[in-house]
């Protein structure tokens, strides 16, 4: 069984959502750290209160991303993660070659069209609804040196529904990834057993 560490910088609701489907058996997979980007992240007590160890390693007191993503890897291999999820991350990681395959993130919105740097939450949905697209969803994708660019592990899509705000198109995708962020990852880990 794979150890895992989720990396949020908010609510947390991916890594709760993970976490939980390790523990009732729906992935093969050992939650052993949250790791915040913030203090402030309202994730790290819905962890604690889950009984999961947490960390913060925040983006200022570092002169670099490198510098950054090393410090949020050393803590992950401290507490044995041979897996990272990103969940609601939203900090520039540089990818060593020794994690090359084994971070994950879900993505707001269909990639590859609607992702890059400054596309994440509200303002992918924006841009979707700009666009008059018909349809949206969720992606997981294994993470490289880009924003929102290494393989996709799973998609799941949804429809874009007349008269949608932004806030409904949110709601319909966050339900998506509930679903697809265990599917992706319980896949992932079997093709790496």
């Amino acid at each position: 069984m794979k150890r895992i560490a989720f990396f949020i910088s908010g609510t947390g609701g991916n890594a709760l959502n993970l976490l939980r489907a390790c523990r009732e058996g729906r992935v093969p997979g050992l939650p052993v750290l949250g790791l915040a980007s913030s203090a402030k992240a309202g994730g790290l007590a819905r962890l604690e209160a889950e009984g999961l160890a947490t960390v913060v390693v925040a983006r200022p007191d570092f002169e670099s991303d490198e510098a950054f993503s090393e410090a949020c890897y050393r803590a992950a291999e401290a507490a044995g993660a041979e897996v990272i999820c990103l969940c609601g991350w939203l900090k520039k990681l540089a990818v060593p070659a020794r994690w090359e395959g084994r971070i994950l993130n879900i993505h707001p919105g269909l990639l590859p069209r609607w992702g890059g740097a400054g596309m994440y939450g509200m303002h992918v949905h924006r841009a979707v609804l700009a666009a008059g697209e018909t349809e949206s969803g969720a992606t997981v994708h294994l993470v490289d040196g880009e924003y929102d660019h290494g393989r996709i592990l799973d998609q799941m899509r949804v429809p874009v529904l007349p008269g949608d705000a932004q806030e409904d198109l949110q709601r319909r995708v966050y339900a998506a990834e509930m679903e697809l962020y265990p599917r992706a990852l319980a896949a992932h880990l079997a093709e790496r057993a």
